[in-house]
């Protein structure tokens, strides 16, 4: 079997959908689908038929789930939604609906088998770029600024991140190949935290054309003055909490957590394993070293919280990490990035799938907020203490089950996005959420904490 190389990310920047002529931006949806398309098929087609079908873990779909699922969304919202044009697939609606099946029982189904799906996507894919070209990209909210496009794309994206998830949860030899990060080449000088100011900046957005609608309305929050790691917590700092018992001791997790570990049996990061004092980690086929100046990866909220609490610290709130990220004291707003409005390029975050890693702690000096903290976009998602709330004035759109069904205290956020995430599916005010429990995701977090008084004097 060929091994797939990652397709490396553009060095030209992205243009915001908000400056683009309408026909720049037929042309910008146009490149972002082909992009996100050429993702999809490296990672169905680095693996053979049989294991596109096979299901590698109960809390995943198969593979060829997945493709034929983000071209039945991408039939009903862009072929016949904003077309207005017949339907394709009518007939599968049911099996690819993804609340209708649990991920487990999803192999059971008489789901299309991979060359169909390979046809299936290629077709609605070929109706799509027709209708974009006839569509006028104004007028409609769905349509306004290719909304719907963007939507779409995004949802794609998401699911190639699911899908890599997958690839890390298969057995057997490396189908993947990537290139290492770069290195973090003054880390040792780095602060181990910085000082955000307390005061109020904005948070949310209401004019990012492609936001989705939990990421809006923008809205003023103000936020006590904290402290927030320079970086996320790194495998090594993460080693002297197991090394002190932290796994066996009660008093660092809240009730439910310590119920969790119990349960679960938690004793280190998923896919760590000890062999006579050496810690290893398991990485998309590849046995290794754990790397010590890595981000941790693979920890659900409750591990992490009970490392902050262990380290006398805290995850730090949403709004917190928003703020952390985005605002700018010296102008007074709260930008697209950490590092401005232009989108990401490949020296600021690790982003993309570029990398099959999180890069060392410290890295893309390019990529600091103004408050100095480094990765805050890209490498893992980070856990927050918040759970997925409304803003104040949401409004669910185009649908309820994007967003509003999974507000509540069962979901908590995440925020920046992994080394795994597109950077179409991820900027300051992009909201992640999952369950406390989730590992198999590319999770880790930094901490927070309340300043004394005499540290702010």
């Amino acid at each position: 079997m060929n091994r797939r190389e990652m397709p490396v990310a553009s060095e030209t920047v992205r243009p915001d959908p908000a400056d683009l002529g309408i026909e720049a931006l037929r042309t910008h949806v146009a490149g972002e689908m082909q992009r996100t398309r050429d993702r999809s098929i490296t990672l169905t087609s680095a693996v053979d038929d049989d294991e596109l079908v096979e299901q590698h873990s109960p809390l995943m779909s198969p593979l060829v789930w997945d493709l034929a699922h983000v071209g039945s969304q991408e039939e009903i919202w862009l072929v016949r939604d904003v077309g207005g044009r017949s339907a394709v697939r009518p007939d599968i609606d049911d099996l690819y609906d993804a609340f209708q099946h649990a991920r487990a029982d999803r192999p059971s189904l008489p789901l299309l088998g991979p060359t169909e799906a390979r046809q299936y996507v290629t077709t609605v894919r070929d109706k799509v770029l027709d209708l974009l070209e006839r569509t006028p990209l104004e007028g409609r909210r769905l349509v306004e600024r290719a909304f719907a496009f963007g939507m779409i794309v995004q949802h794609e994206q998401q699911h190639d991140e699911t899908m890599l998830a997958t690839h890390q949860l298969r057995r057997g030899a490396p189908v993947l190949d990537d290139v290492p990060p770069p290195a973090a080449m003054e880390a040792d000088s780095l602060p181990a935290e910085v000082l955000v100011p307390g005061g109020p900046f904005v948070m949310g957005t209401s004019t990012e054309p492609w936001a989705l609608d939990n990421e809006r309305p923008a809205h003023e929050v103000h936020v006590a003055d904290f402290c927030i790691d320079t970086t996320p917590v790194t495998n090594g700092q993460f080693l002297r909490f197991i090394d002190s018992g932290g796994y066996d001791q009660p008093r660092w997790w809240s009730e439910q957590g310590w119920q969790y570990r119990q349960h679960a049996q938690l004793h280190a990061p998923l896919f760590w394993s000890n062999e006579d004092g050496t810690w290893w980690r398991r990485r998309f086929g590849r046995v290794e070293p754990v790397a010590l100046d890595e981000p941790v990866v693979h920890v659900c909220f409750h591990e992490a919280q009970a490392y902050a609490n262990w380290a006398g610290k805290r995850l730090p709130t949403e709004q917190e990490w928003e703020k952390a990220a985005r605002f700018d004291p010296h102008s007074g707003r709260s930008l697209r990035y950490p590092w401005g409005q232009e989108d990401p390029r490949p020296e600021q975050a690790n982003l993309g799938q570029r990398h099959l890693r999180p890069a060392p702690a410290g890295a893309y000096p390019a990529g600091a907020a103004p408050c100095g903290a480094r990765q805050l976009l890209g490498d893992v998602w980070e856990w927050t203490a918040s759970d997925f709330l409304p803003y104040p004035g949401f409004a669910a759109f185009p649908y309820r089950e994007y967003s509003e069904v999974f507000f509540g205290t069962g979901h908590k956020v995440l925020r920046g996005g992994s080394f795994g995430t597109d950077a179409a599916a991820c900027r300051g005010t992009f909201r992640n959420w999952d369950y406390p429990i989730r590992r198999q995701i590319f999770a880790g977090f930094r901490c927070a904490r309340t300043p004394g008084r005499d540290e702010l004097s």
